[in-house]
């Protein structure tokens, strides 16, 4: 087990995948959060995914408080077999508050979803309460392909 200064095997990946001159979207998620459902229920994620083939998407199955990946709801809902789409999870399955993790790559995650977007290593936008609105996801998105040079 990674102590609390060496960041775990999963994190470390999430670390190089971001590094990409290609924008990432990390999105933490849980298949009991009905915010997380909501998005899948309504096809955003599938049909997203399919129309960004430029973007890297990796989702984090956490806080998942069993042993449900939640792979099985993601393909039911048409998530999964997008080449630009990566599931991985999260070692920490708590639950409970006090117990569940609570930052990731020195991050903090303290609602599901939460969604990230990056573009060559550097943050460009933390969506960090509750259920996208994928029109706004779009944006982001656009805007992180800008340069930014200052």
């Amino acid at each position: 087990m990674a102590s609390a200064a060496e960041p775990l095997p999963i994190e470390q990946q999430v670390a190089a995948a971001v590094k990409s001159p290609r924008i990432t979207v990390v999105h933490f998620w849980a298949p009991w959060c009905s915010n997380c459902k909501a998005e899948l229920a309504k096809n955003g994620w599938s049909t997203f995914i399919e129309i960004n083939a430029d973007v890297d998407f990796i989702f984090i199955t956490t806080w998942r408080g069993d042993a449900d990946d939640g792979r099985a709801l993601l393909e039911k809902n048409g998530v999964g077999p997008q080449k630009n789409f990566q599931l991985l999870v999260h070692p920490n399955a708590a639950r409970k508050r006090g117990e569940r993790m609570s930052e990731f790559m020195q991050l903090p995650v303290t609602w599901l979803p939460t969604t990230w977007i990056f573009k060559d290593g550097e943050l460009r936008y933390a969506l960090n309460y509750g259920e996208l609105r994928f029109p706004l996801l779009q944006q982001l998105i656009r805007d992180s392909s800008d340069k930014w040079d200052h």
